[in-house]
């Protein structure tokens, strides 16, 4: 779901939306550089219509996407430098099936590429203003990631100290109930923590460990987990805590965890995307 954000290139302000899988470059932006918005669509028709521009644009979607078109590529490619040769990006997208650049409508619209494309864009623009706009893109990628990984630390700084309440409660209730021997005690805690990995993620440390050996090698599964996989963790951990001071069977606990786990991930995956489709209206 597109999420929009604002850089400022050399007082120019720059769209980045990010759509699902990567971010587009607002070019109509881009063409502001070179003339004013008015003009911006025929700065892009100019651009899009030449030979190199379309051999660059249909290399792209061979390599990332397998639903290009590549027979109606070539039909353009050969008619590229004919002076009767017009091309439109509407036109593009809807002949060839290319997925790295488009057009939005609405007030804050404008004709969007992925990062690669806006950068070549750029390029026929102002080889000036691309090293700026690469400058002005990395400093909001590097504020972003920032953020993010300051989200993430504190809700696995929560997780954390909620396992520590889990832990407790086995020292406390579960390996006394059971009977442990002590050489053996240190195996309701792997259990427990199994049991919430499997509610949550389906599957136990082990298996995760031999299926990413690498990965394994420095980390374990729970440094890989969302924020919101993370913030259900440390509930469910709290929760589990409670039930064994309950003293309710391993399966019973299962159950309620399972279910908890799959409603509150549901719910905050849910949230997550409305609040994206109404950034995204607002930004329409």
């Amino acid at each position: 779901m597109a999420k929009n954000r604002i850089i400022t290139v050399q007082n120019i302000p720059i769209t980045v939306s990010y759509e699902d899988i990567d971010d587009y470059i607002c070019i109509t932006d881009i063409a502001a550089a070179k003339s004013d918005n008015s003009r911006a669509a025929d700065v892009i028709k100019n651009w899009i219509r030449s030979r190199s521009t379309l051999e660059f644009l249909g290399t792209w979607e061979q390599i990332y996407n397998p639903d290009f078109k590549v027979v109606e590529f070539d039909h353009f490619k050969q008619e590229a430098g004919l002076h009767t040769f017009t091309l439109s990006v509407s036109d593009w997208v809807n002949s060839t099936n290319a997925m790295g650049i488009y057009v939005k409508k609405g007030r804050y619209g404008g004709t969007f590429a992925h990062k690669d494309i806006a950068f070549e864009f750029a390029s026929a623009i102002s080889p000036v203003f691309k090293l700026y706009l690469i400058k002005e893109f990395q400093r909001l990628k590097e504020k972003e990631n920032d953020l993010q990984k300051l989200e993430w630390n504190a809700k696995r700084f929560l997780s954390k100290n909620n396992y520590l309440i889990q832990t407790h409660a086995v020292k406390n209730y579960l390996i006394p109930a059971c009977n442990y021997r002590e050489e053996l005690q240190w195996l309701p805690y792997a259990e427990e923590a199994d049991l919430l990995n499997v509610a949550l993620f389906g599957f136990t440390a082990k298996a995760w460990r031999e299926a990413n050996p690498e990965l394994a090698k420095k980390s374990n599964v729970r440094d890989y987990a969302t924020i919101n996989e993370l913030t259900v963790l440390s509930n469910l951990e709290s929760h589990n805590a409670e039930m064994i001071r309950e003293g309710r069977d391993k399966t019973d606990r299962f159950t309620v965890l399972k279910e908890l786990a799959e409603y509150q991930l549901r719910v905050l995956n849910e949230a997550e995307t409305i609040n994206n489709r109404i950034e995204e209206k607002i930004s329409v």
